[in-house]
């Protein structure tokens, strides 16, 4: 005598089956009804709650078929127990996506007056960068700037990002930021002389920069005053070695620098 199942659905109508993926810290994941993209932060009995890239936080029920994973419906599940109990971090505070590859490269841009300042941003915030899928290129001087906007031509889904160094009102530089700043064009800078100053002396072992005479070289006087070798591309790294997160750099840096990422990644109205 045959045996039948109680299901009388016909297979075709019945749902594939989707992949279990334990919400483990970090996972980044997209609820569809809301459209809400996040980080996975805190995973308990029932619920999970993602912090999207802004750090607005989202708590969702743990449904079967209930997110997307890289555009795959996934259903979440409590990870195994004695698994991490605080998601990791970047470099610059956000949460960390482990094996998350790079995006492609957008159309924006971020330019740094320098290399080292280029060097010190991707230290701190390249992960998110590259996340985020934002190039960063520096300019040899802000002399410059002018043509480059001129070149980039700026616009709502091509967004131009600069830092620029010592800007403060009034200087030449602060007239050709103001000359160049446009809806699709923004230009920010922090008030250090240089973008070594925007390391903690704390960071460095020392108690604060030196005071360099005017008309002196300030990175040679600095050299000097701290009793390094006078020479400039070594100084830089011993600089660079001690910086290790966000923690290291003041916040007048932290600031526009984060405000230029929010800028450049913002979507198109």
């Amino acid at each position: 005598m045959r045996q039948y199942s109680a299901d009388l659905t016909p297979p075709w109508k019945k749902p594939k089956p989707v992949p279990e993926v334990a919400a483990e810290p970090g996972l980044v994941v997209e609820e569809p009804g809301t459209g809400f993209c996040g980080a996975v932060i805190r995973c308990e009995a029932g619920t999970v709650t993602l912090e999207d890239r802004f750090g607005k936080h989202r708590v969702f029920p743990l449904e079967p078929r209930g997110f997307l994973l890289e555009g795959r419906v996934v259903t979440l599940v409590r990870p195994a127990l004695g698994g991490p109990a605080r998601p990791a971090r970047t470099a610059s505070g956000s949460v960390a996506v482990p094996g998350a590859r790079a995006r492609v490269a957008r159309a924006g841009r971020i330019y740094v007056e320098g290399r080292h300042d280029a060097e010190l941003v991707e230290r701190v915030w390249g992960d998110d960068l590259r996340i985020e899928g934002v190039v960063v290129e520096y300019l040899e001087g802000v002399d410059d700037l002018p043509s480059i906007v001129d070149s980039f031509a700026p616009g709502p889904d091509a967004r131009l990002g600069v830092l620029v160094d010592h800007l403060v009102p009034g200087s030449k530089e602060w007239r050709i930021a103001q000359s160049v700043t446009s809806d699709h064009a923004l230009v920010v800078g922090h008030p250090y002389i240089d973008i070594w100053e925007a390391v903690k002396p704390s960071s460095l072992g020392i108690e604060a920069w030196p005071r360099v005479p005017r008309g002196q070289d300030w990175k040679t006087g600095v050299c000097r005053a701290l009793g390094w070798p006078e020479n400039t591309g070594a100084a830089w790294q011993r600089i660079l070695s001690g910086v290790h997160s966000y923690k290291d750099l003041e916040p007048e840096l932290l600031g526009r620098v984060e405000e230029l990422i929010d800028f450049v990644t913002a979507p198109v109205d």
